[in-house]
Formats: C-alpha cells, sequence, structure tokens
C-alpha cells in the first residue's frame, strides 16, 4: 500500500511508519489521535469546526477529560499532532484514516443518524492521492460498513486502491486515554491480511503488552461494541429492577448486590442500583439496537432492549417522586441541592444525564433547585440555563430542605457530613448512587436514604417503615 513520507522519514531516520488521520475530534477522536501520536506517529486530527480545531492546536482540549489535555499539549510541542479544518490536505498526507465521526440518535426515531458516518467516509474517498486504509471507529448499525465498501467504490480514483475495515472503540469516559493507550481488546473486522497487518503495527504498543486481537467479520465487529454496551445496561437495569422489590420486601439493594458479586459467573461491576444510566453511548446504542433488530426480525433482542431502556428512565421518574414524597407531596418553593450535573464522574458530559433530568424536573414543579458538580457546571448551564447553580458543595448544600446526591463524584463522597448538616435547612439526604458512607452521615445528622433500601430511618437508628408515598414503582 503506498504511502507518502512517514513522521520518522521527514525527521531524519528510523522504520517507515505510517501517517494517521482522524476525522472527527470530539470525546472519541481527540483521544484516539492524542493517543496514536503518543505511540510514535505522526497524525493529523480533521474537524469542520474551527474553534475546536483552533483550540486543540493551542493545546487545549474543549471538554473534560482526565489526562487529555497533557497528551494533546504534549504532543502538539513534539509535532506529531496537528489539527485541520483542511480534510483534503489531512487525506493526501496520510495513510491510515481513522473514522471518529458521531452516530447521534435521529429524532423521534431509535435509529441512528449515519449521516457524518457517510460524508466522512465520502470525503476521504473523493480525496485519496494514494493507496489508503479507511478505519471506521465510530459506532454504526450492523450491515453499515457493507454499505460503505459500496460507497466507497463509487468514489475512489481509479488506480488507487481504498480498503475499509472496522476497529470498534471501547472508550469509558473518564478513562479515554487509558482505554485507548491499554486497551482490554482490539476488534479487527473485515480486514485482509494487508490491512491487518498494518492496524497491527499501528497497535504494536499494546499489542505487545498483552491486549487480545480479535480478528473477525464486518458485521460480527459491528455489534461487538453495542452488544457490550446492551449487557452492560441489562445489568443495570435488572439491579434497578431488583431494587424496586427489595424496596417493597424490606431488603437492602446494595447487600444483595455484593452477595450477588462474589459469583464470578455474574461479578460486582455494574450491579450499583440508582438512577440509572446516561450519556452520549448507552442510550443511544441500545435504542440503535433495539431498531435494528425490529428491522432484521430479531423481535426477542428488540424486546429486551426496550424492556432495559424503560426500566433504565423509570429510575428517574422515580427520583422524582421520591423527592416529592420526602418534602411533603410538593416541591413548590423548598430548596433542593442537587450534587451532579455530569451523567457520570470523570467527564463534563451532560448529554442524556440523569442528573440533570431530576433537576430540571423538579425544577419545574416550582422547586428551587441549586446544582453543584466539579466540572460540568459550564455545559450544564448552556443545556438547563434555568437551573440555579454553585461553585461549590457548601453553596448547594447551604438553606436546602432536600440534598439529592446524583453523581458519584469523590469530591461527595469524601466531603464532611458534620460541617453540611450545619449548613442545610434540614439534614435530609438522598444518596441517588449509593456511594456515601451512610453510617457517617447518619452519625452526623442526616436521615440518608437510598433506592432499594427497606425504608427511611433517622439519624442513627434503625430503619422506619416506609411511608406509602415513597413506593413508587419502577
Amino acid at each position: 500500500m503506498a504511502r507518502t513520507r512517514s513522521f520518522a522519514e521527514r525527521h531524519g531516520g528510523g522504520p517507515a511508519a505510517p501517517t494517521i488521520s482522524v476525522i472527527g475530534t470530539g470525546y472519541l477522536g481527540a483521544t484516539h489521535a492524542a493517543a496514536m501520536a503518543e505511540l510514535g506517529f505522526e497524525v493529523i486530527g480533521v474537524d469542520a469546526d474551527p474553534a475546536k480545531v483552533a483550540a486543540l492546536t493551542a493545546g487545549r482540549v474543549p471538554f473534560f477529560e482526565p489526562g487529555l489535555d497533557e497528551l494533546v499539549s504534549k504532543h502538539v510541542s513534539t509535532g506529531r499532532l496537528r489539527f485541520t479544518v483542511d480534510l483534503a490536505e489531512a487525506v493526501a498526507l496520510a495513510d491510515i484514516h481513522f473514522i471518529c465521526v458521531g452516530t447521534p440518535q435521529l429524532q423521534g426515531s431509535g435509529a441512528a443518524d449515519l449521516s457524518f458516518v457517510d460524508d466522512a467516509v465520502a470525503q476521504v474517498a473523493r480525496h485519496l492521492t494514494h493507496d489508503g486504509l479507511i478505519v471506521g471507529k465510530s459506532t454504526v448499525p450492523v450491515g453499515t460498513a457493507e454499505r460503505l465498501r459500496g460507497l466507497l467504490a463509487g468514489q475512489v480514483l481509479s488506480g488507487i486502491v481504498a480498503e475499509l475495515v472496522w476497529n470498534p472503540e471501547f472508550l469509558r469516559e473518564g478513562r479515554a486515554v487509558e482505554d485507548t493507550l491499554r486497551p482490554d481488546r482490539l476488534v479487527f473486522g473485515g480486514a485482509s491480511p494487508r490491512a491487518e497487518a498494518l492496524l497491527r503495527q499501528v497497535y504494536a504498543r499494546p499489542i505487545a503488552a498483552g491486549t487480545p486481537v480479535v480478528c473477525c467479520d464486518l458485521p460480527t465487529a459491528e455489534l461487538v461494541k453495542v452488544s457490550a454496551n446492551a449487557f452492560l445496561a441489562t445489568k443495570l437495569s435488572f439491579i434497578n429492577a431488583i431494587a424496586e422489590l427489595c424496596e417493597a420486601a424490606g431488603a437492602d439493594v446494595t447487600v444483595l448486590a455484593d452477595a450477588l458479586g462474589h459469583d464470578p459467573r455474574i461479578g460486582r461491576g455494574f450491579l450499583n442500583a440508582g438512577l440509572g444510566f446516561g450519556g452520549g453511548c448507552l442510550p443511544k446504542d441500545i435504542r440503535s439496537l433495539a431498531h435494528r433488530s425490529r428491522e432484521l426480525g430479531a423481535a426477542s433482542a428488540a424486546a429486551l432492549l426496550r424492556q432495559v431502556d424503560e426500566i433504565n428512565m423509570g429510575r428517574r421518574q422515580h427520583m422524582i417522586d421520591l423527592a416529592v414524597g420526602l418534602l411533603g407531596g410538593s416541591v413548590l418553593g423548598r430548596r433542593i441541592g442537587v450534587l451532579g450535573a455530569a451523567f457520570k464522574p470523570g467527564t463534563d458530559d451532560v448529554r442524556d444525564s440523569p442528573a440533570l433530568n431530576v433537576a430540571a424536573a423538579l425544577h419545574l414543579r416550582g422547586a428551587q433547585v441549586v446544582v453543584h458538580d466539579p466540572e460540568a457546571l459550564q455545559t450544564a448551564m448552556a443545556l438547563f440555563p434555568t437551573l440555579g447553580y454553585a461553585e461549590s458543595i457548601e453553596r448547594a448544600v447551604t438553606g436546602a430542605d432536600l440534598v439529592l446526591v446524583l453523581t458519584e463524584w469523590p469530591q461527595f463522597t469524601e466531603a464532611d457530613p458534620v460541617a453540611l448538616a450545619a449548613l442545610a435547612a434540614d439534614a435530609l439526604v438522598v444518596d441517588g448512587r449509593h456511594c456515601l458512607d451512610a453510617a457517617a452521615w447518619r452519625t452526623a445528622g442526616w436521615r440518608v436514604v437510598g433506592a432499594g433500601s427497606a425504608g427511611v430511618g433517622s439519624a442513627g437508628s434503625a430503619p422506619a417503615e416506609q411511608p406509602a408515598a415513597l413506593r413508587v414503582p419502577v
């Protein structure tokens, strides 16, 4: 496969290495570009947003992801990493082109919007000046890659060889840099021996460190990522359904989950009952998979995924009803401190955030809602400007009739419950993520309520019988 001169060759020696372009510089693309530079390659990141390109060129990542700012800044300085809005220039210089654009949920449908992927592949194909390998990393419905191969064949100039393969990503926001540099598996879908050899060259360092490689056909590669997300979502919805049963039966879902987790066939991960999942991946991925399952006639998969989604979304209403019940049936004029805006700790991402969804719903019911998050205040303000916001935990809690802990940031779990109790109007907290040391908070004077517990107890006492108003179905 023909190549332009590599970074090593242009800088005075070393073995020839492919130059890499990364199309799209969001959470996935910016992380992948910086990681490829860290692995020793010359990388050109491409984005249609000039402001984003300018920020990245200056070594600033326009979102929060631990360790990514440092990695981008480091390799912008080394010259291995640069960013541009000129896709034609990037494609002309590169040998391997990673497609890292978004596949958001279509409005009014569970299907994925593939317009960005289609456009990226078509543009790369049109601008190829030499043989190239196009590597899809975006999460797409099964069958997309085969269709894109047809699109590719009609766009590439005569005499140029272009191959399209799929290499799904398995990044966790908050750990994306680690997951890229030290992945737990690599999947190469539809790769010829030549393409596989190039991918093994790109990922030589993690492969040498023991990362397993799975080579498979295109449909299997497309299904791996969404199936993994669907399984994790199913575990979460399962334990949240059991939490409802625990509330009715007088059991403790956290102790139950601990006991289940000792079974190696089950494991403790993703068995934390509470507010449920959100973000830009799990919700839209299970909906897209359910939609595609229906299209392909896989009714059982579609029905299972629909139930998983319904249980998850029901947890938000459960939290809203719980807050209303704890405040006597109405939140009108009551002050509620909400700790958490990001959909999970370690990110400023508020896409489909359960925490913000609950905060906004209580605001619409007349509550005076004050939100604090260590990293996501700006992104939350942009999405829900009518909510109140606080720059510290203390300000969010001050004067609160009720405190809701809705994102499990360590800043919240490590906060001093004695000091916070002195600030609240009523020391009443709902631990929506089962992340607090309930005994320590109760000793400090708080009444601690958690989904999936037998009832609501006073500080330092055994739980009381749960009021009927709080027994809310999922």
